[in-house]
């Protein structure tokens, strides 16, 4: 498997592995980073260090110990770590050749970090999961402020709107726990539910729909909107999407895969091992 690389540099075409500096921590400077994946600077780049710093906080990973910001002679950058460079890589847009291949790449070097993901998709998944938590948190909260009355049978028509079904009978289709339906959940039907959600927020707020009837009624037409949409772009209905790999053992791995890339870079390690 061919390294990625740093192209057009004076000393002639350098890999992933020719970048890493060492001052304490083993790291990789974000500039560096960028350009083998197609960004023109750090700007355009940002987005992609934000969700990855998301990512870090759904897996409970201190991201100021990965992600370190460094005022440097020309300007401000980012010392990553091994692993904060792979979760930028799976985050980056992979419609660029180059992101492309520095996921394959990646893909291949994690084997040894027993880190077996197949694609960029679970790391996505773990950001829209952390962001649907949130965003369930300030509709329950705006919901509140237009006098819900039973904020359960409020959730319930989002889900009768969206699923043809409430929640508790969307688990027992699926066979999954109470409560843990998106921790199954795909990319695309993870990010169809925080659509719901947020529309659902920003209706009731610029109409400011007040009232249990109305605030339901708003949610259930939501959930149906989305709905069609899923079933015009999908080809079905949001009930029978394929559930995927559970979010805490795909958070699992990924801790383990943290664990090792640090053991791996460390530098004490390193000395005791040739003791």
């Amino acid at each position: 498997m061919e390294d990625i690389t740093k192209v057009n540099n004076d000393n002639g075409s350098l890999s992933f592995e020719d970048f890493k500096n060492q001052n304490g921590i083993t790291y990789w400077w974000a500039t560096d980073l960028m350009t083998m994946l197609g960004y023109k600077d750090l700007k355009s780049f940002q987005k992609v260090l934000d969700r990855t710093t998301k990512a870090f906080v759904a897996l409970n990973i201190p991201h100021y110990e990965n992600i370190i910001a460094v005022n440097t002679e020309d300007g401000y950058n980012f010392k990553m770590t091994r692993f904060a460079c792979y979760m930028a890589v799976m985050n980056a847009d992979s419609k660029k050749t180059e992101v492309a291949a520095a996921q394959v790449y990646f893909a291949q070097q994690t084997r040894k970090f027993e880190l077996y993901l197949q694609n960029n998709e679970e790391i996505e998944r773990i950001v829209i999961r952390e962001e649907l938590t949130e965003g369930n948190k300030s509709l329950a909260s705006v919901a509140k402020q237009h006098d819900v009355a039973d904020y359960a049978k409020f959730q319930n028509a989002g889900y009768l709107g969206m699923y043809n079904m409430e929640s508790w009978k969307l688990e027992k289709k699926r066979n999954v726990k109470k409560g843990k339906l998106a921790d199954y959940m795909g990319r695309t039907e993870l990010a169809a539910n925080l659509f719901r959600i947020t529309q659902t927020e920003e209706r009731i707020k610029n109409k400011n729909i007040t009232g249990q009837k109305a605030l339901e009624q708003t949610h259930y037409n939501v959930g149906r909107e989305v709905r069609n949409i899923i079933v015009e772009n999908v080809g079905k209905a949001p009930e029978n999407l394929t559930q995927q790999k559970e979010l805490p053992n795909v958070k699992k791995e990924l801790k383990e895969g943290y664990k090792k890339m640090n053991q791996e870079d460390s530098p004490s390690d390193k000395k005791k091992s040739k003791k």
